[in-house]
């Protein structure tokens, strides 16, 4: 059998301790890892929402958000 001509990557050696940004302090436990990231997260949906809620008061009545107005068709 020939070996096939794949060039080989390589995959540059880190230690594990390198791959986790360090902390100064005690370290975080996962569930407070966890719950500070769901609190950021629920944070940047609010602000999502909001920005929704406020293009949706803006868009003229009988208009979908694509600008189409309802009830007419572009097919032919």
């Amino acid at each position: 059998m020939s070996q096939e001509a794949v060039p080989e990557q390589a995959v540059p050696q880190e230690p594990a301790g390198q791959l986790v940004p360090e902390q100064k302090g005690a370290p975080k436990g996962l569930l407070q890892q966890m719950e500070e990231l769901m609190a950021a997260l629920n944070a940047d949906l609010s602000q999502l929402d909001a920005d929704l809620q406020s293009s949706a008061e803006r868009m003229p009545p009988g208009q979908d958000a694509g600008g189409q107005v309802e009830g007419s068709s572009t097919g032919v």
